[in-house]
């Protein structure tokens, strides 16, 4: 067993699985490895589900709630992933992955500042890994989008909004 499925299975100890008729089989180790499988086969939401009973379960193992924020990125929850790949970031500053999964899901937020900011160090820890480079890149270029650095955004455009019309505060 490598060191991050010992992690993953809180040290190499089954947890029984435990609540009502609707528990998942198997212990803490199952869920990682079945809900890992979901998320691979293209399958978030399920595989968020039994992510997010081995997190309850194993709050503090890393590989279990990188896992689960990836599957919450990839069902569209946001913030939930964000939240996953902070934990993740702070457990182990020099974790590229769950900065630019926090940088990632940051932006999707629509909070570009954090975004640039855990881009910026994932970039910095792999400065090879191309598409850290690119989110990082389209993340600077909306800041300096609604910056104006691009000149003003033009009716229709995303981001755009109406002056206000004469007399009115805006």
């Amino acid at each position: 067993m490598s060191d991050g499925q010992k992690q993953a299975n809180g040290g190499g100890a089954d947890v029984p699985a435990q609540g009502g008729p609707g528990a998942p089989k198997g212990g803490v180790y199952d869920w990682f490895r079945r809900g890992a499988r979901l998320l691979e086969q293209g399958h978030p939401a399920a595989a968020e589900q039994l992510l997010s009973r081995a997190a309850e379960a194993e709050p503090h193992s890393r590989s279990i709630r990188e896992t689960l924020a990836r599957a919450q990125f990839s069902a569209g929850l946001f913030e939930s992933a964000l939240e996953n790949f902070r934990a993740v970031a702070l457990a182990d500053p020099t974790d590229d992955y769950a900065q630019f999964g926090w940088g990632v899901s940051a932006a999707r937020l629509g909070d570009f500042e954090t975004s640039v900011e855990h881009l910026a160090l994932a970039v910095a820890m792999r400065p090879e890994a191309d598409h850290y480079r690119a989110a990082l890149r389209q993340t600077r270029a909306t800041l300096a989008a609604r910056a104006g650095a691009y000149g003003p955004l033009l009716p229709g455009a995303p981001g755009y909004s109406a002056p206000p019309e004469d007399g009115q505060a805006g």
